[in-house]
């Protein structure tokens, strides 16, 4: 069952979208997050850095570090003197880490004016202790602090103030991260909840869309399947009323059955033609032979002759045709039509009518020299038992094209039957013997060879007012 349902283009394309979408909504959300973290990040860092900035402006300004006003509890701020000692820090400090000490209760700032002994500096009023300068660069930490019980993440800014009265310091000041983690925190979880929400939604709508889709095919495939079933090549699969790849796919399918249906169908005239035409001399020459050997006086030896010449030249026929339907290739080698047919129309005995040959020229091309041999010779038979008093073969070169043609003054052909004439089995003098009229395959033949060989062969009336066979073969 799992093997069937991956097996499914349905299935298979859900899956694929889903994951497709699942890969851009990860990156996607990893870099909104990143975005976020960044930015709340950067708002957290300019807070610290302001806060840092104005306790280090008072320090200038002469505010002893145990008269500085650090009752903001959003800033915790610490001042560290050179030698590390904590010696001004936000009041209800209770825990921090992450800045100058870990200290959180400030000892007695040591003016550069004192003596070794320990002694507190000037008041925030002494104009002696005004004095130093604020660093332009500024320093960044993470850490953590606890103020009047609250405890939470900060980034802290470290500013050194260098030169005052009381040494160089340092200003730790920090901006809480808190609003940065909520955020952080509310988006992941939007997306965790959001995210397999959304992969359900595009999952099932790519299923449900591509079934749509998918519908005529299925039908297309039912239909296919009777069809095998029936072996009815007369029905159809259906053709969607869109104008899509599902619509020419059907289309097309029609086609291939059409195609296929009529060479069924002409497979098995072949057939039915061919056992007729092969009934009447096999039963002829039965029938003289079993007269034959009750009354050998009477045997007609030539009457079997001829019928056996007649089956001889049947199978031949047929057995070409079978080799042209299985798509024979002709061969490669270069054929000089003129030198052909002069030596095939030397050889020519007991014609009724002379073969006159004109205009012959060099015309070179490629193929097999028996299967043009062969067209040569079933135009000129048919010219021979349709002229009047003459049959005319000439050969040229027409435009990049080998041209040979065979022409007769007989009756002509009817500008209706001119494609006709070139089907199997098929002759438009019904009225004619079949001794004297053949089994109506040369012209098929000939027609099948020419495109064989990536050429035509046509009729139209002879200027003798017969008919004029026309066969063009790509020159060399």
């Amino acid at each position: 069952m799992r093997r069937r349902l991956l097996g499914s283009v349905r299935s298979r394309a859900a899956l694929a979208a889903t994951l497709v979408v699942a890969v851009a909504l990860v990156a996607a959300g990893v870099a909104v997050l990143l975005a976020l973290r960044d930015n709340l990040g950067e708002q957290a860092s300019s807070g610290a850095d302001s806060a840092a900035r104005r306790v280090a402006t008072s320090l200038v300004s002469g505010v002893a570090p145990d008269s500085l006003d650090l009752d903001d509890e959003d800033h915790p701020v610490q001042v560290v003197d050179d030698d590390g000692r904590l010696i001004a820090a936000t009041d209800h400090l209770e825990r921090i880490s992450g800045a100058g000490t870990d200290a959180v209760k400030p000892v007695a700032a040591r003016s550069d004016d004192d003596d070794d002994d320990d002694r507190h500096g000037g008041s925030g009023g002494d104009d002696d202790g005004v004095g130093g300068s604020v660093s332009g660069s500024t320093d960044y930490t993470d850490g953590s602090a606890t103020v009047d019980g609250d405890s939470a993440d900060y980034r802290f800014a470290a500013v050194e103030v260098e030169d005052t009265a009381y040494g160089d310091l340092k200003v730790y000041a920090g901006a809480s991260l808190a609003a940065e983690q909520s955020a952080v925190t509310t988006t992941s979880t939007a997306m965790l909840i959001g995210f397999p929400l959304l992969l359900v939604v595009v999952g099932t709508v790519t299923y449900l869309v591509t079934r749509r889709a998918l519908r005529p095919v299925e039908g297309i495939r039912t239909e296919m399947a009777a069809i095998t079933a029936s072996q009815d090549l007369a029905r159809r699969v259906p053709q969607p009323d869109t104008h899509d790849e599902v619509a020419r796919l059907a289309a097309t399918t029609n086609e291939t059955l059409a195609a296929l249906q009529e060479s069924v169908e002409r497979q098995r005239r072949f057939v039915a033609d061919a056992s007729h035409e092969l009934r009447s001399p096999i039963a002829s020459l039965r029938t003289q032979l079993e007269v034959g050997a009750a009354h050998p006086e009477l045997l007609d030896v030539p009457g079997a002759v001829e019928d056996t010449v007649r089956l001889q030249e049947l199978a031949a026929d047929l057995l070409l045709l079978a080799r042209l339907d299985a798509g024979e290739r002709p061969g490669g080698a270069g054929v000089d039509l003129a030198a052909l047919a002069r030596e095939e129309l030397s050889q020519r005995v007991g014609d009724r009518l002379p073969v006159t040959v004109e205009a012959v020229e060099s015309a070179q091309v490629t193929g097999s020299r028996g299967q043009l041999a062969r067209v040569l010779g079933n135009l000129v038979d048919n010219a021979q038992r349709h002229a009047a008093g003459a049959v005319v073969v000439a050969v040229g070169v027409d435009g990049g094209e080998a041209v040979l043609t065979v022409a007769d003054d007989g009756d002509g052909v009817p500008p209706q039957e001119r494609e006709r004439i070139f089907e199997r089995f098929v002759r438009l003098d019904d009225a004619r013997s079949r001794d004297g009229g053949g089994a109506g395959l040369g012209l098929a033949i000939a027609r099948d060879v020419a495109v064989r060989h990536g050429g035509t062969l046509t009729v139209r009336a002879a200027p003798q007012g017969g008919a004029l066979f026309e066969l063009r073969l790509p020159a060399n």
